[in-house]
């Protein structure tokens, strides 16, 4: 395990790609969650020699607090906890808000691409670090219904008191730093800017020119 801090996420994508190296030039694709996995993702694309490709996820906040999540979703999956005071119907027209956004976000970042096949191939998801997880397990869950051969994560950093839950949902789980005192995400990294959408779509473009 890496044990100091990192530099960026370009690092943090370097050092995980040592970690992954079994997989070069594999049946393998490289998912990354938008923003800020996608620098990340990309240095494992690039140095792996795969394709990148994107997922996106959204939570689904609860009506009296939206920053409160009861639950996540991608394009084709939804997670809900158990909450019996928030009105199905309030959760029906969420769950159809979110997935619009979710279409016109993918469009914004792959154009017209269709999606990599994730059947039968390695999939490695990538994010530049894990908080409370909800949106990441709502990801590896709909991934599971596509049938890949194997499910790897690869992330920076998490807290201790999520890595069980993530070992036992992925049939390999790589990462560099895990704390029991963990505040942030951005508290582990020496640079941590928000990465913005002219970036994601360059680095798309990039890997995707090249495979």
């Amino acid at each position: 395990m890496y044990h100091g801090r990192l530099i960026n996420r370009k690092e943090a994508g370097i050092l995980l790609s040592e970690k992954l190296k079994k997989y070069q030039d594999s049946n393998t694709i490289v998912l990354a969650v938008p923003r800020g996995g996608v620098p990340v993702a990309y240095e494992i694309a690039q140095k792996l020699h795969l394709p990148l490709d994107i997922i996106l996820s959204k939570k689904i906040g609860h009506p009296m607090n939206k920053e409160f999540a009861i639950g996540a979703m991608t394009m084709d999956a939804t997670i809900i906890d158990e909450h019996p005071e928030v009105p199905k119907q309030y959760i029906t027209d969420e769950t159809i808000r979110l997935k619009k956004l979710l279409q016109e976000k993918y469009k914004l970042y792959m154009g017209y691409r269709e999606p990599l096949e994730v059947k039968g191939k390695n999939v490695i998801l990538v994010d530049d670090g894990i908080a409370t997880g909800n949106t990441l397990l709502a990801s590896i869950s709909m991934l599971r219904k596509r049938k890949p051969a194997k499910l790897i994560i690869a992330v920076p950093v998490l807290p201790l008191d999520v890595l069980e839950i993530f070992e036992e949902q992925t049939d390999e789980f790589v990462y560099l730093i895990t704390s029991s005192n963990f505040r942030s995400v951005g508290a582990f990294y020496d640079q941590f800017h928000q990465v913005e959408d002219d970036e994601v779509i360059q680095m798309l473009r990039i890997t995707n020119s090249n495979t």
